[in-house]
């Protein structure tokens, strides 16, 4: 199955979260076969960040957005934390602070934007400005109407300079967040996880749902897709987004660049050391 596909928002598509099973698994998975594949993805993962890497003319943003415990820190630990740090980052947004509310609401996120050859993990990200705003009416609805439109011209303008945008809603049910909430508070090595937030924001599990959908619905496009990630099972979960950003990856068909040295002087350097390293020994 092309996950690809099967979990795209196609632009234009008017998004009802409720049509969408947070709960779905793929009929011909099973759990230790998808945990098989996982691992191999994420080896094949870190190769194709370190082409990149060495290309260094292009980079990638990917985008995790849900509601709480759905798995965006499960994600990066388990399928994106397998790429290596000396190109890789994450970013994690929380309540702006007055330096952030100083400057316009994009501000705070361009400046964690990825480098050439850099791959830049948002927890969270400039959709805040659209989901939290609105479920809380923290701007003027004039405001957040423009806002969308602002969002996918930032979007175009990252992937006119050769940054790939992949953004993943992990969709997770009224019911399992429950559970999980249940789990942090049985288990004493999850309580740090805990806090009022995470409680007082259930409350408007209807209205965030709703400015989801708008946004899902408004800001999927063509060059910056959103795909709506199962998130129910864990492992389901992560192999949905491993495959989708390998696959991502392979599609950018990246060139390594070729060698500025010498390479036959270099050779022929190395030969003759080894020459004179081998009769020492003799």
């Amino acid at each position: 199955m092309n996950y690809s596909k099967r979990f795209v928002v196609e632009p234009g598509a008017k998004v009802k979260l409720h049509k969408i099973d947070a709960g779905y698994i793929d009929p011909d998975l099973t759990e230790k076969d998808a945990l098989a594949e996982t691992k191999k993805l994420c080896k094949k993962l870190r190769k194709l960040q370190t082409k990149l890497y060495s290309e260094k003319q292009r980079s990638v943003l990917i985008v995790l957005q849900a509601l709480d415990t759905a798995g965006k820190d499960g994600v990066i630990n388990h399928v994106l934390g397998a790429m290596n740090p000396l190109s890789c980052r994450v970013a994690s947004f929380k309540k702006p602070g007055p330096e952030e509310t100083a400057h316009n609401y994009l501000w705070r996120v361009s400046i964690f934007l990825p480098e050439k050859g850099e791959v830049v993990i948002f927890n969270r990200s400039h959709y805040e400005d659209v989901l939290v705003v609105k479920v809380h009416d923290l701007v003027p609805e004039d405001h957040l109407a423009k806002r969308y439109h602002q969002l996918n011209s930032f979007e175009h303008y990252l992937t006119d300079n050769d940054t790939r945008v992949l953004k993943f809603f992990l969709h997770i049910s009224k019911e399992e967040q429950l559970r999980r909430f249940k789990r942090r508070l049985d288990d004493p090595k999850r309580h740090w996880k805990i806090s009022d937030a995470d409680y007082k924001e259930r409350k408007f599990w209807n209205a965030y749902t709703e400015a989801y959908e708008e946004a899902l619905s408004r800001c999927s496009t063509e060059r910056a897709p959103w795909y709506i990630i199962p998130a129910d099972c864990k492992w389901f979960r992560n192999l949905a987004v491993a495959r989708i950003v390998v696959d991502a990856l392979e599609g950018l068909e990246i060139q390594p660049p070729q060698a500025t040295v010498d390479l036959g002087a270099i050779q022929k350097e190395y030969e003759e050391a080894a020459e004179e390293a081998a009769g020492k020994h003799r």
